[in-house]
């Protein structure tokens, strides 16, 4: 009797979402600013994703709930807070956190409502695997990594290889995220019976940055502009997130400059960036020219910015700009093309503007708000501030002019966006300024979840401050 209300069930949830739009959602590893549309680098390269930009809305201002794949991910999909469900680091699974083993995956929940869910790349950080197998309809390949090249390309002496680049593979074909694109490609010219929930997880511009020549030569390596590094930037800001590379595999800002790397790497990432563009090329331009071009929303998003020596810093975990800032895009039926929004927005409002564009009722708990008003109009003012956390008891609040962050140990740092956009200059310590820093606190996260750890974590901390 239960299986067949189940059955009942579906079969009337699958009709009323005859008539709803599909979803497209592309995400994007370790993308920071650098598109066109951001313009967060002069001299990159973006047709793609620039022309999506155009189609819909860009959210200028959008930032992650917490900069490190894993717990981003699970942030964006489970449409919950770190400070809710309790990671904040790489390590425990999305189903492995007590505060998630019945939260339902956005796909999940858009599939019980009628939608046929297609996956491929890196979506989840652990992919949907065991519990979360179910979750998806139809695979479009097999994991996210791809070949990698039985010698080391570039990599200096002493580092991980998980910071090798360089021209790897020789054609776009060999690439996994090339593959990847094809695939979904293949899968939106298709017909389907229902509306589907296409999820499509590029893994460049992840290190290592390897990507076929053709896309290196895009760029005159001598004549990069690298990010303005001043040693100087350092010294107004607590020392909590200064030896942040301690405790992950990225080399340190001396380290880059010892093996003279930071003009290559810079290279080899903006290759990576030109790269996965093409891919998104590559899934648009199937949209497009196939028959679900006028009733799909689309939404890309990266899960976290990167740094490239700004700070004296590479890679993410910090609260600063570069890694908590992300593209954020929306396009499809009823969205009308036109100016960015420069309003806050954060990651986590992707499951609730979603279930708002598809005319579904929300789940009881979601820690982000729907971006439906900013969409119908980029000038809608909104109070909520984007609020980013890594590590546990660590904050930062960003609202359109102005980024508050306080560390665990009580040191903060302000920064007025609005004059300052390099965040050069703390004024945390300015007696002019108490007034704004009061009124940023008051968004900070109270009884925030503490840290969830799994004995298997890869990646352990050794120790330092601020963490």
């Amino acid at each position: 009797m239960k299986e067949l209300v189940i059955v009942l069930l579906l079969g009337i949830w699958s009709l009323s979402a005859a008539g709803r739009p599909n979803v497209l959602m592309i995400s994007i590893d370790d993308l920071n600013d650098w598109t066109g549309f951001l313009g967060g680098h002069p001299q990159v390269k973006t047709p793609h994703m620039d022309a999506l930009a155009k189609s819909g809305r860009s959210f200028a201002n959008a930032h992650c709930a917490v900069p490190v794949c894993t717990c981003s991910r699970i942030s964006v999909m489970s449409g919950l807070a770190p400070t809710t469900h309790g990671s904040y680091e790489i390590g425990p699974s999305f189903r492995s956190l007590p505060a998630l083993r019945e939260v339902a995956t956005i796909q999940q929940y858009f599939k019980n409502r009628g939608y046929h869910t297609i996956a491929g790349g890196k979506v989840l950080h652990h992919g949907f695997r065991r519990e979360l197998a179910p979750v998806i309809d139809r695979k479009l390949i097999e994991g996210y990594f791809g070949k990698r090249p039985s010698q080391t390309v570039s990599l200096p002496d002493g580092w991980s290889r998980a910071w090798d680049w360089g021209e790897y593979p020789k054609s776009d074909g060999d690439a996994k995220d090339m593959q990847l694109a094809q695939n979904a490609a293949k899968a939106l010219r298709e017909n389907h019976d229902k509306p589907f929930f296409m999820s499509v997880g590029f893994f460049r511009p992840h290190v290592p940055l390897l990507v076929p020549p053709k896309w290196f030569e895009l760029y005159d390596r001598d004549s990069i502009k690298l990010p303005r590094a001043p040693k100087s930037d350092m010294d107004d800001i607590p020392m909590n997130f200064q030896r942040i590379n301690d405790y992950a595999l990225a080399p340190t800002h001396e380290e880059v400059l010892k093996s003279n790397s930071r003009r290559s790497l810079t290279h080899a990432y903006l290759a990576s960036v030109s790269f996965v563009d093409a891919c998104v090329g590559v899934v648009m331009e199937a949209l497009k020219a196939g028959p679900h071009a006028e009733n799909t929303i689309v939404v890309l998003w990266s899960d976290h910015g990167f740094h490239l020596g700004e700070k004296q810093h590479w890679a993410k975990r910090t609260l600063w700009e570069e890694s908590t800032r992300v593209p954020l895009l929306i396009s499809g039926p009823n969205i009308k093309p036109g100016q960015a929004c420069f309003e806050p927005a954060s990651l986590l409002d992707i499951y609730p503007t979603l279930v708002e564009l598809c005319g579904l009722e929300p789940p009881s708990k979601l820690d982000g708000v729907s971006l439906g008003p900013q969409i119908r109009d980029p000038k809608t003012k909104r109070k909520r501030p984007a609020i980013t956390s890594s590590y546990f008891g660590n904050h930062s609040v960003r609202t359109r002019h102005w980024r508050l962050i306080v560390y665990a140990d009580g040191a903060e740092e302000l920064y007025h966006h609005e004059v300052d956009p390099d965040e050069f200059h703390n004024l945390a310590g300015d007696a002019e300024y108490r007034s704004v820093r009061d009124e940023l606190a008051a968004w900070l996260p109270k009884n925030a979840a503490p840290e969830f750890k799994v004995k298997s974590e890869r990646l352990r901390r050794r120790g330092g401050k601020g963490q």
